[in-house]
């Protein structure tokens, strides 16, 4: 039940600190139930958003965005300074065979469920194609809270960091061409189309690039420095510029950060990471407090009653997907039998990204609306919207409690593992 307490008008200091501390000891007490400290911190965030008490409204939530944003730098650099070349080359190409089963099985499995439910090809494309996209920072915050470490573990650095790269891809060519099926081949020339096409590849092409360029130049400036305060600020200077850039260009923020961190990892290691990784252990458990009750604040659990067959559809064939996705890659790459059978249970997070992409259908359908007199192509990007709100709180909650317990499974929590 929403109580608008805005009108007690705190300043937007005073609600972080609010957030940071309750959040905090909220966490301190899931964690206690045995479940993942994150679920604690966006528990508070929904009860200060505008689902409750709507301290933090939409326009304060709007302002701290790049809270967010700079958080997910953060934690895409993380997941770049764990993928040394050293463990990819042990995984070999068994983690490329995962990422491609895994994101194309949940785009086939959400699609065919979809089309046989509302016989709508455009709408059925569009889901299919937000499926695979992930929310790293809940496995992340997992793996970092329960100190895991192992192959799979490993594995799941790699496959959360990879995938958002394949699924932005995949989104781009479906986009274009759900576009291209809603307006007709007289609206969009075949020029038109193929830029749409191209347009997912070179921006994902471009992050990779420039990433690496700024993870070389992060290299250089830190190899001198010693104190991890010194680093701290280093870095925290690089994360802000290359989310900034990506911004800025439409980049990937997740794959721009992450390649930073790659490029960190395997240049001179045993040197530079000991003392990054340091520096970064020292803020992460703040960011991830932070995001995690923004995140909790952006969820409108007024979206859940709106679930209807079509989300559960979603959702089953999503979960269906990625895990069998995962297996079956994991079965081509002839990987451990542990990776087989518990890495797709630590995938099935879905957040910021697949919401931003349904940001990008609705306002894009909402045009294609009023500029063709196409009212089922503005309802289509409401459905969208509506939909993958709804399925991410499910998703939000279930798959940072899944990652444990597939990790807990893999015996790679050191307190709990075998």
């Amino acid at each position: 039940m929403e109580i608008d307490l805005s009108f007690l008008n705190m300043t937007v200091f005073t609600v972080l600190g609010i957030a940071i501390i309750v959040g905090f000891y909220l966490g301190h007490l899931v964690r206690h139930l045995n479940l993942p400290s994150l679920l604690g911190y966006m528990m508070f965030g929904v009860i200060l958003g505008p689902s409750i008490l709507n301290l933090l409204d939409e326009i304060k939530l709007k302002n701290l965005s790049f809270l967010t944003e700079m958080a997910l730098g953060f934690v895409a650099v993380n997941i770049g300074s764990e993928l040394r070349l050293s463990s990819l080359k042990r995984l070999g190409m068994a983690i490329v065979t995962i990422i491609f089963a895994e994101c194309f099985m949940a785009f086939w499995m959400v699609f065919g469920a979809v089309f046989l439910f509302t016989r709508d090809l455009p709408l059925s494309i569009i889901l299919g194609a937000i499926a695979p996209a992930s929310a790293p920072a809940g496995t992340v915050a997992v793996i970092q809270e329960c100190r895991a470490k192992g192959s799979m573990t490993k594995a799941l650095y790699a496959v959360v960091g990879f995938d958002d790269g394949l699924a932005i891809v995949i989104f781009g060519v479906a986009f274009a061409l759900a576009k291209n099926l809603l307006t007709g081949e007289a609206s969009l020339t075949t020029e038109t189309t193929f830029f749409s096409i191209l347009r997912p590849f070179m921006k994902t092409g471009l992050s990779v690039v420039g990433g690496g360029i700024i993870g070389f130049l992060l290299c250089l400036m830190v190899r001198r420095l010693q104190y991890a305060g010194e680093i701290l600020i280093v870095v925290f200077g690089t994360v802000f510029l290359a989310t900034g850039l990506s911004i800025h260009w439409h980049l990937s923020l997740i794959l721009t950060n992450m390649m930073i961190g790659f490029v960190l990892a395997n240049w001179k290691p045993s040197v530079l990471v000991p003392r990054v990784e340091a520096a970064l252990m020292k803020i992460m458990p703040l960011v991830f407090v932070l995001f995690f009750c923004l995140s909790g604040a952006h969820l409108k659990l007024s979206a859940v009653p709106a679930l209807g067959s079509l989300g559960c559809i979603y959702m089953l064939g999503r979960s269906i997907g990625l895990i069998g996705g995962a297996r079956l890659g994991a079965m081509l790459g002839r990987v451990e039998e542990k990776i087989k059978k518990y890495l797709g249970l630590g995938i099935l997070s879905q957040a910021g990204v697949a919401i931003g992409l349904s940001l990008i259908v609705k306002q894009d359908f909402s045009q294609l609306a009023i500029q063709y007199n196409l009212p089922h192509a503005a309802k289509l990007g409401v459905t969208v919207i509506t939909t993958i709100t709804a399925t991410s709180i499910f998703f939000e909650i279930i798959g940072p409690i899944l990652t444990r317990f597939a990790l807990k499974r893999a015996g790679e929590i050191p307190s709990e593992g075998a």
